[in-house]
């Protein structure tokens, strides 16, 4: 009993934290943290079959369409780099962006690891 109502809440909790990000607005741009992949994941496929590159600029997110540019500032020192979504991730409740080692850099001393950005939808393939 016990174990299916634990069941039950964390698939809703999972579920909230998905939703959140589920609906996106051109306008709207959201805060959270991101970070970078490890170069263990180059030349894997990713989510959308593409082959994942360091060097790229691209990231990772929960439910943006594949192909969606976004615009992703550090909020630590306001650089910005514009990505292009290719990958489903991070599957970690404190972050909702990881990153390609190359866009990351662009923005932050990959030796912080992770920081606090703010991000907007520039372009989506849906709309």
């Amino acid at each position: 009993m016990l174990k299916n109502f634990t069941l039950v809440l964390v698939t809703a909790i999972l579920s909230l934290a998905t939703y959140s990000f589920a609906d996106h607005n051109v306008a709207d741009a959201k805060t959270s943290y991101a970070s970078y992949y490890h170069s263990k994941f180059n030349g894997r496929k990713t989510a959308s079959g593409e082959i994942f590159d360091n060097n790229k600029l691209t990231a990772a997110h929960r439910s943006l369409p594949f192909g969606t540019e976004i615009k992703i500032t550090n909020l630590k020192n306001g650089k910005e780099v514009i990505v292009e979504v290719n990958d489903r991730g991070p599957f970690h409740s404190s972050r909702v962006l990881d990153m390609s080692r190359a866009a990351f850099a662009a923005i932050a001393n990959p030796s912080e690891g992770k920081v606090p950005v703010s991000f907007e939808v520039i372009t989506d393939d849906e709309n």
